[in-house]
């Protein structure tokens, strides 16, 4: 929070409108887009590939669910895994040492009743008075 040029291109894509909403809610679409990241549509995985792709060799860390060769962008060395991982990469610049992971897991372990919550459709009233506006 605070840093504006962090040394990578981030793209955010939430998996569902649902957690758009609620990261526009706690603020962090506003942290996201003052630090520089490219937001994109909500839906089930940002279609790197398909929409844009990273510059000639370059280096991905991604949360995607699929990698194959030049899927990212060609020749380029792609790295999945989670969004704690990608968040600490895109932070740090580069992939992590143990030492630097251990460090930023502890502030998000600390962190984690806030950070990790369930979200039911059927308890957020805007999805809710849509949902029963629908006959079935």
């Amino acid at each position: 929070e605070g840093k504006r040029d962090i040394p990578v291109k981030l793209w955010v894509a939430p998996p569902t409108k649902m957690d758009q909403k609620q990261l526009t809610e706690e603020g962090h679409y506003g942290v996201l887009g003052v630090a520089g990241a490219r937001m994109e549509m909500p839906g089930c995985s940002l279609c790197m590939g398909n929409q844009a792709q990273v510059r000639e060799g370059a280096t991905v860390m991604s949360t995607s669910t699929r990698n194959f060769p030049n899927r990212l962008g060609k020749n380029s060395f792609v790295y999945l895994g989670s969004a704690e991982l990608a968040a600490i990469c895109s932070r740090l610049g580069k992939i992590p040492t143990r030492e630097e992971y251990m460090a930023d897991m502890g502030i998000i372990d600390k962190n984690s009743e806030s950070i990790y919550r369930y979200m039911n459709f059927d308890q957020i009233e805007d999805f809710k008075e849509i949902a029963d506006s629908v006959g079935i």
